[in-house]
């Protein structure tokens, strides 16, 4: 009978003893990760990095997701862009980021280093897709302004204005310069504190553009031409699309009012705005939401 017992006794101590050693050994290899990843980081900060890696770092350090988006079918990132190859590391990244508000160019090359102020454009489209956010009215003086490439300044002042982004002692914010790793990192990180203690905006009552319109036109099967319209105070008011979002069947399209450029006089003329953009005829157009920008020079 003692045998019978013994055996399995036995048995049962050898497995309990493996389970504590394997279970202690995937704790120390889960520990060593965390600390080859904290040295990873402090080894390449000064690295300068690419657009694959610039994007991904943004999607996940501000936790970007599409998961409130219905698709008909899989997105894929050859979908929107011509040089991300839907097997890449970076793929999913890259349709998130399309969805998100970074602002990615079609023809983005995922290989190529990334300036200090493509990433702010980036870094500050996914923060507005966060929410409204109250901004303190005032510009900021940067020495080397004339080397900011058009259409990015303004993305760089309201960085400047949370302290997301830095000037040094010479207040030259060196737009050209690829940022590195560790500027990177230090820029998100800011990023998801200001989000953190931001303080909820109110929203405007009178929109700055009314009776905003959209307008199908089919081309083809293929292409469906989009015309939108709105009426503004005087023509001194711009008006382009932000994004378009793809889901259940329709293409949702989202526009921006640009302010009137404030060193300019406008007669107080009612006048009709227009902007055209095209999209795969299988989609239904209709009208997304609308943000209002100040005009940038």
């Amino acid at each position: 009978m003692g045998k019978i017992i013994k055996k399995p006794f036995m048995l049962l101590m050898l497995i309990a003893i493996f389970s504590m050693a394997l279970s202690g050994a995937v704790f120390a290899k889960d520990q060593s990760n965390k600390t080859q990843d904290k040295k990873y980081d402090r080894y390449h900060a000064k690295f300068n990095i690419d657009a694959a890696t610039a994007v991904a770092l943004i999607v996940k350090g501000l936790n970007l997701n599409i998961d409130h988006i219905r698709f008909i079918k899989a997105p894929k990132a050859s979908d929107y862009f011509t040089k991300v190859k839907d097997n890449a590391w970076y793929a999913e990244h890259f349709i998130i980021a399309q969805h998100t508000g970074l602002g990615l160019p079609q023809y983005i090359n995922p290989s190529a280093k990334v300036t200090k102020e493509q990433f702010s454009q980036w870094l500050f489209g996914a923060l507005s897709n966060k929410g409204e956010f109250t901004w303190i009215e005032i510009y900021m003086e940067i020495a080397d302004a004339d080397q900011v490439t058009k259409g990015y300044m303004y993305s760089i002042q309201k960085l400047l204005i949370a302290k997301i982004a830095t000037l040094d002692s010479k207040q030259k914010f060196y737009p050209k310069e690829n940022i590195t790793r560790g500027e990177a990192l230090a820029m998100i990180g800011k990023t998801k504190s200001f989000i953190k203690n931001a303080t909820p905006v109110i929203q405007p009552e009178t929109p700055v553009v009314t009776d905003v319109k959209l307008t199908p036109d089919k081309l083809s099967d293929d292409v469906t031409r989009v015309t939108l319209t709105a009426m503004a105070p005087h023509p001194g008011y711009g008006f382009e699309v932000s994004s378009i979002a793809f889901a259940n069947g329709e293409a949702i399209i989202n526009y921006r009012v640009i302010e009137p450029d404030p060193d300019k006089f406008y007669a107080q003329v009612i006048t009709e705005l227009k902007l055209v953009t095209y999209i795969s005829s299988q989609y239904k157009p209709v009208l997304g939401s609308s943000e209002t920008v100040p005009f940038t020079k």
